[in-house]
C-alpha cells in the first residue's frame, strides 16, 4: 500500500457540492423569475410581486443558526436535512396551492409561505456548499473553485426561467392552477437527490489543519466574531444581493415603460441575464488563473455599474434593456468573490463565518421591496439608481474593507 504523503483526492465530493450548487441556482432563480408571473396571476402592485423576494430571502435570517446546527451534524447532515426540507417545501406548496383553491382561500399566501420552507433547505445547502468548496482543495485556489462552483450554479439559473416559460407558463394566461404539478415534480427529484445522498461517503475536513498549511494564514483568533471583515463580507453579500436581483426584479417595470407588460416575454428575457452571469463565471474561473481576485472584482463592480448607468440613460429604448441585461455578464463574479474574502484566514472558524456571510443574503429580502415601492412613487428609474450605492459598497469592501483586522495589507493582498 502506497503511504506516502499525497494530496487527497476531492474531486468525487466537489462533483456532489456542483451538483447541489446546480439546485441551489435553479430554486433560487425560479423563485425570483416567478414575480412577473405571481404579479399578473394574483393582480399584485411592484411592492406586493417584491414580497416573492421577502418570503425566499428572509430565511436566510437563519444562516448563523444553521452554520452552528452544521457544526453539530457536519458538512454532509447538512447537505441531507436542506435537501429533505427544501424537498418538503415544494410538496407542500404544491398540496396548499391545490387546497387553497378548493377552499377560495388565500392562495399567495399559502405560495409565500410554502417558498420560505423551501428557501429554508436551500440555506442549509448554501451554509454547506461555500466553506465546502473553499476547503476541498488547496487554500490559494479557493477563489478558483468558488468561482467555477458559481459557474455551474449559473448553469440552473439560466435553465430556471425558461422552466418557468416552458413548464409552467406552457403558453397560459398566469394562474395560480399552472404551479402544483411542476412544483409537485421538483420536490419528488430534490428528495430523490436528497435519499441518494444518504449512502454516498463524503470526506471529513479539518479546516484547521489545512489552513495552517496555508504559508499566509495569519495568527487563528479565538473566535469568528472577532474578524471584522467576516461581518464586512457579510455586509458586502447584503449589498450584492441588490444588485444581482435588483435587475430581474426591475426588468418587469422597464419593460412596462416600453408598454409591454407580457410576463411571458419579460421571463424569457431573463435567460439572456443569466445567461450572461453563466458565460461570466466559466470565463471568470480562466482569468483567475492569471490575475488576483481583487483586481478581477473591481473591474467587475466598475463596469456592472456602467452597464446600469448608459442602461437608464437609453430609458426609452430596447438598447437600454439590453444594456441592463449585459451587468450580468459582470455581476457574475461577484458573490464568489465576496464570499472568498469575507472567509480568507478563519481555519476552525469557516464554517460559522458561512453562516455569518449568507446572513447578508437577507439584502435580497430587504431592499428588493423598499425598490420595489420607489417604483410605486417615483417610477423605475430612480428605484435603479438606489443600485450605485451598492456597487459603491462592494467596491470599497473589496480594496479596503476586506483587510481589517487581518494585519499587513501587503502580505495579504490577494
Amino acid at each position: 500500500m502506497n503511504n506516502q504523503n499525497s494530496t487527497p483526492n476531492y474531486t468525487f465530493a466537489l462533483i456532489v457540492v456542483f451538483i447541489v450548487c446546480f439546485l441551489i441556482g435553479f430554486i433560487t432563480t425560479m423563485n425570483n423569475s416567478m414575480i412577473a408571473f405571481c404579479s399578473e396571476a394574483f393582480n399584485l402592485t411592484a411592492q406586493q410581486g417584491q414580497y416573492v423576494n421577502s418570503a425566499f430571502y428572509g430565511a436566510y435570517l437563519l444562516a448563523i443558526p444553521f452554520s452552528l446546527l452544521m457544526s453539530k451534524i457536519g458538512y454532509k447532515g447538512t447537505l441531507i436535512l436542506g435537501l429533505a426540507v427544501s424537498g418538503i417545501g415544494f410538496v407542500i406548496n404544491s398540496l396548499g396551492i391545490s387546497a387553497a383553491i378548493s377552499a377560495q382561500a388565500n392562495v399567495y399566501a399559502v405560495f409565500l409561505g410554502s417558498m420560505c420552507l423551501v428557501a429554508m433547505g436551500v440555506v442549509m445547502l448554501q451554509n454547506v456548499a461555500n466553506p465546502y468548496v473553499m476547503v476541498l482543495g488547496k487554500p490559494e485556489k479557493g477563489a478558483f473553485r468558488m468561482t467555477l462552483s458559481q459557474a455551474l450554479n449559473s448553469v440552473a439559473t439560466t435553465v430556471a426561467p425558461i422552466f418557468i416559460t416552458s413548464v409552467i407558463l406552457a403558453g397560459e394566461t398566469p394562474a395560480p392552477e399552472l404551479v402544483p404539478s411542476p412544483f409537485m415534480g421538483l420536490g419528488i427529484f430534490t428528495l430523490i437527490i436528497c435519499l441518494i445522498l444518504v449512502f454516498l461517503k463524503l470526506p471529513k475536513i479539518d479546516e484547521g489543519k489545512q489552513s495552517e498549511e496555508f504559508h499566509q494564514h495569519p495568527a487563528e483568533k479565538s473566535s469568528v466574531f472577532a474578524y471584522p471583515h467576516v461581518w464586512l463580507g457579510a455586509l458586502g453579500i447584503f449589498m450584492y444581493m441588490g444588485v444581482e436581483i435588483g435587475v430581474p426584479s426591475m426588468l418587469p417595470y422597464r419593460f412596462q415603460q416600453l408598454g409591454i407588460n407580457n410576463s411571458d416575454i419579460v421571463t424569457s428575457y431573463l435567460a439572456f441575464y443569466w445567461g450572461g452571469m453563466m458565460v461570466g463565471r466559466f470565463v471568470g474561473a480562466g482569468i483567475l488563473t492569471k490575475f488576483k481576485p481583487r483586481v478581477l472584482l473591481s473591474a467587475c463592480v466598475s463596469l456592472g455599474a456602467l452597464c446600469i448607468l448608459l442602461s437608464l440613460l437609453f430609458e426609452d429604448s430596447m438598447f437600454g434593456i439590453w444594456l441592463m441585461l449585459a451587468a450580468g455578464l459582470f455581476h457574475s463574479v461577484m458573490w464568489p468573490l465576496i464570499f472568498n474574502l469575507g472567509l480568507m484566514h478563519l481555519g476552525r472558524h469557516t464554517k460559522a463565518a458561512s453562516g455569518i456571510i449568507n446572513t447578508g443574503v437577507i439584502g435580497a429580502a430587504i431592499l428588493m421591496p423598499i425598490m420595489g415601492a420607489v417604483v410605486d412613487i417615483t417610477g423605475v428609474i430612480i428605484a435603479m439608481c438606489i443600485m450605485f450605492v451598492y456597487y459603491a459598497y462592494i467596491f470599497w469592501f473589496c480594496n479596503w474593507g476586506s483587510y481589517i483586522g487581518l494585519g499587513d495589507r501587503k502580505l495579504l493582498a490577494q
